[in-house]
């Protein structure tokens, strides 16, 4: 009895020792050296049912206090947070957004404890291509401010943004080939 107890402990030790704090259930197998999916989640649900795991979605377990930007990027995967999200932490448009806006493989917008995540889809080449893209240690993959930008320009028809001076003009142009899109040389063109 003593040794099963000994395990649980050593897994929720093990979670909260962690950098990370948002897991899916495959994360936490390779953490721990799980190879029983079936007993693992039972252990898992035994901690949300006691409060000291959390799972806001099917198949998602965070610490309390989780960073929401490593939650968007776990959500659906690949992914990596973009869009008005980052233009707006940049200085770049103005408008207040709480929503995380985020690049994936699929179109869909999703609550979770009154935080939006807005996904928006991407075609597969430049989903995966990590050009422009910084990737944390804990899971969180964001686009640099250019990348954003010239996201925001691939998937929109028009768009107004407020203050251009933070770009980096020679990192859009270097990031351009990417897309594969005259129409979006020409779009970035016009703003420089």
């Amino acid at each position: 009895m003593s040794g099963s107890r000994n395990n649980k402990t050593d897994l929720i030790f093990s979670i909260y020792k962690d950098i990370r704090t948002v897991f899916k259930l495959k994360d936490i197998a390779l953490l721990v050296g799980e190879e029983n999916f079936g007993s693992l989640n039972q252990k898992l649900n035994y901690y949300v049912r006691t409060g000291k795991l959390y799972s806001p979605r099917k198949g998602i377990y965070t610490k309390s206090g989780y960073n929401k930007n490593e939650l968007a990027c776990t959500i659906f995967t690949p992914s990596y947070i973009s869009l008005e999200f980052v233009l707006q932490k940049a200085g770049i448009i103005f408008q207040y957004d709480s929503r995380i806006t985020a690049i994936s493989y699929l179109s869909r917008s999703i609550e979770i404890e009154s935080q939006t995540y807005l996904y928006r889809k991407l075609k597969n080449e430049l989903l995966i291509n990590t050009d422009g893209i910084d990737r944390q240690v804990n899971q969180i993959n964001i686009a640099t401010p250019e990348r954003a930008f010239l996201d925001v320009l691939y998937l929109n028809k028009e768009y107004y943004f407020d203050n251009l001076n933070p770009l980096n003009k020679e990192l859009i142009y270097k990031l351009l080939p990417l897309f594969q899109s005259k129409i979006l040389e020409q779009k970035a063109g016009k703003y420089f």
